[in-house]
């Protein structure tokens, strides 16, 4: 099985080159392949398929020649991921598998088709613009935050902390609890900190984030929009610019009236060959 490792502000995948859809690729093989002492190690799986070889993917292949099948660490399914989306279009240039028209390149996803536009030292993502839907709480030991719940075309739900608590303090070795009647299928939990003014922003927000099917990681994409979005409303605006400073590193997230742009590194690491029967799966 061949591989490549990735990271975008520390969010690490495996990638799998998989075009013609011929790898069967399980939850316990993932989670295998991202246990960080006995497999590769990852927050997730980007397995890069074309369009129109997968199910899932036909749908959008007449927009988009490759779809990103994205699993989460512990082998479930998501719909969309930020960090893992740039990491993806890293490696389909850097591997000569599709060329940016005009710097930008279509990528199909479970929540629909992403622009990407490439440099050297960044890749953005477009994706929809975050849906503010609902309010809910986060509870972590004996502390219970409110929060808003964002759709990024994945679920979120961001909670500022009150003044006085730093962001290191908090226990994130466990899940929070959630209200399961709001977040049915799972949420991604952001905490959240004001930062120091930055040159050429609308505000600068930190955060730490545990997301779901993967515990609590070092970026989030879809992250830190939902929680560029709650942080310009609370500001009174609809639009604007946001530095997101996440453990990994500093994020860029721009809301428009119809869109948000996800901008930061993307870096390939390693490329090898693995044999999946040394894997202990689950």
């Amino acid at each position: 099985m061949q591989f490549t490792k990735g990271h975008g502000t520390g969010n690490d995948f495996v990638i799998l080159p998989d075009p013609d859809n011929r790898l069967d690729l399980t939850p316990g093989l993932v989670a295998a392949l991202c246990d960080r002492r006995r497999g590769l190690g990852g927050d997730g799986v980007l397995r890069v398929v074309r369009a129109a070889a997968h199910p899932e993917g036909a749908a959008t292949a007449g927009e988009a020649e490759w779809f990103m099948d994205y699993w989460n660490a512990d082998g479930s399914f998501a719909e969309m991921c930020g960090n893992g989306a740039r990491v993806f279009v890293r490696y389909l240039v850097a591997s000569g598998l599709a060329e940016p028209a005009e710097g930008a390149l279509p990528v199909a996803t479970r929540a629909g088709v992403v622009r990407a536009l490439v440099t050297a030292d960044a890749i953005a993502v477009e994706m929809a613009r975050p849906r503010l839907y609902d309010t809910a709480t986060a509870t972590l030991g004996g502390l219970t935050l409110p929060g808003t719940a964002v759709d990024v075309g994945n679920p979120h739900l961001v909670c500022a902390l009150p003044a006085g608590l730093e962001l290191t303090a908090l226990d994130l070795t466990r899940a929070p609890e959630v209200d399961a009647t709001v977040f049915p299928a799972g949420v991604n939990v952001e905490f959240t900190a004001p930062g120091e003014p930055v040159d050429d922003t609308d505000g600068h927000v930190l955060m730490r984030v545990y997301e779901r099917g993967s515990a609590e990681t070092l970026s989030c994409g879809t992250g830190a929009c939902a929680v560029a979005a709650v942080a310009l409303r609370d500001a009174g605006r609809d639009t604007g610019v946001l530095a997101v400073d996440v453990p990994g590193g500093r994020l860029s997230v721009t809301v428009t009236e119809d869109s948000c742009w996800l901008a930061g590194p993307a870096t390939l690491v390693a490329t090898g060959t693995l044999d999946p029967t040394t894997l202990t799966t689950p």
